[in-house]
């Protein structure tokens, strides 16, 4: 928990690296997942970078992978995933052989693939043919034979004879035709031969696959009878046209079927062949297969090595590679090793060394989580990467998250339903994590510990509430009792119980269950739980404020406690903190069981109204025996009160605008004074060296050297008129907290009234079966609308009163994620894509 109280410290360092160990280095470093690199040859255009060629390499190395994983992915074999041993980058000299062995591999599924392609295709044409043959038995008959012309059979044809010979002999086309080009074919052979050609056509029942894309294709076997050798030349151009294939078929019913014997033998010769082609296409993939998912990873890390080796120079002498990066200072030592390894393994004589180097600019934010504190730090980050070195909300968000949420949610029932979800992905979170379930199963699986926590939160606040699915639990016997005789209790409709009489000692923990039957229950719940988000809302706002003063000590900005953070705590507390106090004083002082007037329930007076009338210096007159005021002196006190807070805005708007003003006059004076002889010694172009005091100033947090004095007055003008308003409706934002606990429990209450009720009010034997049918409507309401609509409204109203109503107190948010160059978060981003 100490690395998230505030971002580490981070270095930059530069790194001087022989060309040789370059690779071997920049993998151990990947590996470890700690440096972040800055592009030094940001100029330069990336095709002309000294490792492009790597880069190029590996894309068509990636490439034939992709190609071999769709074929693999085609023929329906499962690959393997990939185990807890993740393979590690490979040497240059083990790659050449991966190359060799994926070249040969893509030629031989390329090449058993066109053979596939080509062997279908014969396959296609034989079962066409073998379509023709059997679907023209029904075309001719006896009588048609006789007047058919032999030398007309099929598209071949014999050689013309005499005009005479063939004068009076019909020809014809047979073959096959896609059924959705069947009737345009048919209306244009009618135009081309003037309805000279009569036309026979049968579609075939089984579709056909294309031997190509694999998809079915349904067609037409068809039959053109005609007259002359003109229209036959005709009619074949129309079949070209419209991709028709066109086949000899024989007249002679014998001569059919010894044909239809011949194709048949073709066929069951290529079904053996493309069978054996089939099975070694498979055994190739199976094998490849074993080793495509480690063979993807090892070419992903070597391209990130390349294009990490592409963020380096090259020194003047060309004998060695410099790189910058960022380094968390506790890892200093993990990249100083990794180094040393990366040196080791390829047997460099001289060693890579690092150098912390002093810098100005801001380094990148990094905040240490773990798999508990990820998903808190995560709703952190999406309001803003925090500023280097800024506190860090999440560490507290891990309490006032689920808290606010269980405050607005709280009821025990519904809150076991979120913490049974929460447990069941923590229990099980190894396994679920190879799910990919979209992205909504990833923000759910990313916030399981939110989620358990904010159930175990819901299951405290509803057993405070005393709320079980709109019912209360009776666990320590009620602290009311009714002392009225049985006539006065059947007689009268409504009784008042008056606490003097009727109430015996305090309940422990939580609400009383008799009000579950009291006719004023929401009178009662609705002050109860708008004092106590009023409360809440305050502490939480008191606590950000208190959080500025650890930013201003650690960036040594002591002036901005006594001109902020003063001023800010003193208008808050003194006006709404006094607000929160006679809240606790009025608990305390007014009771039903005493005998003085001024001190009974009845006289109390409104909170609100008091402070409103401190704030417009006003008086109310009190009832008859009453006191306007709470204490003596109350009214002066409060007249202070607004007088102090009345200065803390001047206070507020002036003082560090005039303290900056002032603080120039003195540096510009002793500068004056100093230069002579600080920087005498500079040459021509030199600048001066800033000091210690300097950098502190002009470094991190709040640096206003630069700035002219008409933007800071017009700067804290603005943020002073927004903390002043803020606080007021800052302050009445948390009411939400009692809106939504007061909504959720009244929905509650109207479904388990209107809807499992009505399975409970019937005593029959029917009524059974209707409550099994009702109590699925409920849960199935409960879920849907109780469980997940309210649960997310309480979580988004929750997350607005972190990230404006708190955070808004101390937190900038103006900072850039660290982004350290790590082979597993590359590899789980390719996975997430």
């Amino acid at each position: 928990m100490g690395d998230m109280f505030r971002s580490e410290e981070i270095a930059l360092c530069q790194m001087f690296i022989q060309p040789e160990a370059a690779y071997s280095s920049v993998s151990e470093l990947g590996e470890t997942g700690c440096v972040q690199f800055r592009d030094l040859n940001s100029g330069v255009n990336a095709f002309q970078r000294k490792f492009v060629t790597e880069v190029r390499r590996c894309d068509e190395l990636q490439r034939k992978i992709r190609y071999i994983e769709t074929e693999i992915k085609k023929d329906g074999i499962i690959l393997p995933g990939i185990t807890d041993d993740i393979p590690r980058a490979p040497n240059p000299r083990e790659i050449i052989d991966l190359e060799a062995h994926l070249e040969k591999t893509e030629n031989e599924i390329l090449e058993l693939a066109q053979n596939e392609v080509n062997l279908k295709s014969n396959f296609l044409e034989l079962t066409e043919l073998r379509k023709v043959l059997e679907n023209t038995q029904g075309f001719f008959s006896d009588q048609e034979v006789l007047n058919l012309d032999s030398s007309n059979r099929g598209i071949t044809g014999m050689p013309d004879e005499s005009n005479a010979q063939n004068r009076g002999r019909l020809g014809f086309v047979a073959g096959v035709i896609k059924r959705e080009r069947v009737f345009s074919f048919e209306r244009m052979l009618w135009r081309i031969s003037r309805g000279n050609v009569f036309l026979r056509r049968s579609d075939l029942d089984e579709p056909l696959n294309d031997p190509t894309t694999g998809h079915p294709i349904y067609k037409t076997v068809f039959v053109a009878f005609f007259q002359g050798e003109q229209l036959k030349n005709r009619i074949k151009k129309v079949c070209t046209g419209f991709h028709a294939s066109m086949y000899p078929c024989p007249s002679s019913h014998t001569e059919r079927e010894e044909m239809v014997k011949g194709v048949c033998t073709r066929l069951e010769d290529l079904k053996m062949v493309l069978s054996q082609t089939e099975d070694h296409r498979s055994r190739v993939l199976a094998t490849v297969s074993k080793n495509l998912p480690s063979w993807s990873i090892m070419i992903k890390k070597m391209k990130a090595i390349y294009h990490t080796l592409n963020l380096f120079n090259m020194d003047v002498t060309k004998k060695c590679l410099i790189g910058e990066c960022w380094v968390p200072s506790k890892d200093l030592p993990v990249v100083q090793k990794a180094l040393s390894d990366g040196s080791a393994a390829v047997g460099s004589t001289i060693p890579s060394f690092l150098n912390v180097i002093e810098t100005n600019e801001q380094p990148p934010t990094f905040n240490r989580t773990n798999k508990f504190t990820r998903g808190f730090q995560n709703l952190i980050d999406a309001y803003g990467i925090a500023s280097y070195r800024e506190v860090n909300p999440a560490l507290y968000t891990c309490i006032t998250f689920p808290f606010l949420f269980a405050v607005m949610f709280g009821d025990l029932g519904h809150g076991f339903i979120l913490t049974l979800f929460g447990a069941w992905m923590c229990m099980y979170e190894k396994s679920l994590s190879r799910l990919r379930g979209g992205e909504i199963w990833s923000i759910f699986f990313g916030g399981r510990y939110i989620i358990l926590l904010m159930g175990l939160f819901s299951c405290y606040t509803g057993f405070v509430y005393n709320d079980v699915f709109s019912k209360s639990m009776n666990i320590f016997g009620s602290t009311w009792s009714i002392k009225f005789n049985t006539s006065t209790v059947l007689e009268n409709p409504e009784l008042q119980l008056n606490p003097q009489y009727h109430v015996e000692g305090i309940y422990p923990i939580g609400m009383d269950p008799i009000w579950q039957m009291a006719d004023n229950k929401i009178i009662f719940l609705n002050t109860y739980k708008m004092k106590l988000s009023i409360i809440t809302g305050v502490i939480h706002m008191v606590f950000g404020v208190c959080m500025s003063v650890i930013n201003f000590v650690h960036f040594k900005r002591y002036s901005s406690i006594f001109l902020e953070f003063l001023p800010q705590i003193l208008f808050l507390l003194l006006l709404f903190g006094y607000m929160v106090f006679m809240m606790f004083f009025k608990w305390v002082k007014y009771t039903a069981k005493t005998d003085f007037q001024p001190h009974t329930p009845g006289c109390a007076p409104s909170v609100l109204i008091m402070f409103i009338n401190m704030m417009l210096f006003k008086n109310t007159e009190p009832q008859d025996g009453c006191k306007e005021y709470m204490f003596d002196a109350q009214s002066s006190l409060e007249s202070v009160f607004v007088f102090i807070a009345l200065i803390c805005i001047p206070w507020m708007l002036l003082g560090k605008p005039l303290y900056i003003k002032f603080t120039r006059k003195n540096n510009e004076h002793s500068n004056n004074n100093g230069g002579l002889t600080n920087n005498m010694e500079l040459g021509e172009g030199e600048t001066p060296i800033p000091t210690g005091a300097d950098t502190r100033e002009t470094g991190g947090h709040g640096s206003h050297d630069e700035e002219p004095m008409s933007e800071i007055y017009i700067h804290q003008a603005i943020h002073t008129i927004e903390y002043v308003l803020s606080t007021i409706s800052h302050t009445a934002s948390y009411l939400r907290l009692w809106a939504l606990s007061l909504a959720h429990a009244q929905l509650s209450e109207v479904l388990w009234n209107m809807v499992l009720s009505l399975g409970l009010k019937t005593h029959s034997y029917s009524g059974a079966i209707g409550l099994y049918i009702i109590f699925g409507a409920w849960c199935l309401f409960t879920l849907a609308i109780l469980v997940m609509m309210e649960g997310l409204s309480a979580f988004l109203h929750t997350l607005r009163l972190h990230w404006v109503e708190f955070m808004s107190k101390f937190y900038e948010g103006l900072g850039y994620p660290f982004q350290p160059f790590s082979f597993k978060a590359i590899l789980d981003s390719e996975d997430e894509e």
